[in-house]
């Protein structure tokens, strides 16, 4: 039966951990940049979706969270 909560390739990484476990504890664009890259960069072939557009899309992430970060100039 497949799990659609917490498929497969969110979770069996060393020691047990789950991209949840990281994800939690992260910003929003940070978890949702993980979870791009968890599904997608996988060594063990448990990968989901098109690599290349996951890893824009977690870029994506990455640049929101660059701007939230960044301190924009007033008037």
């Amino acid at each position: 039966m497949t799990d659609t909560t917490n498929p497969g390739y969110y979770r069996g990484f060393s020691n047990g951990a789950e991209v949840i476990d990281i994800s939690e504890n992260l910003t929003a664009n940070g978890a949702q940049a993980l979870q791009y890259i968890a599904r997608s960069c996988r060594v063990d072939g448990h990968n989901k979706g098109n690599t290349v557009e996951n890893l824009e899309k977690a870029i994506w992430f990455l640049h929101r969270e660059i701007g939230r970060l960044t301190p924009t100039e007033g008037p």
